[in-house]
């Protein structure tokens, strides 16, 4: 089972300038809760950040991860860039979570824990 460090780690390792902090918020090693700011978000839907989270994980999440509450936000500075009608979806303090699956509705910007 991965610790909140492992998750740190490969988010960190895996998405350039990403900076990630991680809680494991029910202490049973299997649901954990994400803060993630890097570069490589701005311009991007939030839905859009979350699944490149979800990636570095594939198929762990709904196994060994069966839960990872996301928050998600681009790096400060990087905000002017976003293109127009994502800044907003971007910004810091929002929080949504999304599904991991690429089927998802995009459209959806509900909490869904798998």
């Amino acid at each position: 089972m991965p610790s909140a460090e492992d998750i740190k780690a490969r988010i960190e390792a895996a998405i350039p300038s990403a900076h990630a902090e991680v809680e494991d918020y029910t202490g049973g090693g299997d649901h954990f809760r994400a803060t993630v700011v890097s570069e490589t978000f701005a311009g991007r839907s939030r839905i859009q950040q979350h699944k490149l989270v979800y990636e570095v994980f594939g198929e762990e999440i709904g196994g060994a991860i069966h839960a990872l509450s996301l928050k998600t936000e681009a790096s400060p500075g990087t905000q002017a860039e976003a293109s127009p009608g994502t800044q907003a979806e971007a910004s810091p303090g929002t929080q949504a979570e999304a599904s991991p699956h690429p089927q998802a509705d995009e459209a959806t910007s509900g909490a869904v824990n798998v």
